[in-house]
């Protein structure tokens, strides 16, 4: 998964017309590391249709205020620069709710 470790990362990240989806942690997230286990397999399985990148909000300067984010971890599915879905609650996400987000956000991606 590439890791987006700036502002002018991230934006080139959501400018592409492909589907991607930013996954916003945190190194002290103890949810963020839940998912670190399974996650490579789930972006593997996902790989055809979307791209998964990684934006670490301590090193991305305001890009979490600018994209609202409250709680990590957040995916954010983007196209074009503009956002299509997201998946943000204050629980731990399951990997079975990461991958029915993942298929949330191809089959609104496929509507646009």
């Amino acid at each position: 998964m590439k890791k987006v470790n700036s502002k002018e990362q991230f934006d080139a990240s959501i400018q592409s017309p492909n589907l991607t989806v930013a996954i916003f942690k945190a190194d002290w997230c103890s949810d963020c590391k839940y998912i670190e286990p399974f996650i490579g397999e789930v972006e593997e399985k996902f790989s055809q249709q979307l791209t998964l990148v990684e934006v670490d909000i301590e090193q991305v300067g305001t890009v979490s205020e600018e994209q609202n984010i409250m709680g990590i971890p957040s995916f954010v599915a983007y196209a074009d620069g503009r956002e299509l879905v997201r998946f943000v609650n204050k629980l731990r996400k399951s990997r079975e709710e990461i991958e029915q987000f993942l298929q949330t956000a191809i089959n609104v991606y496929n509507t646009i």
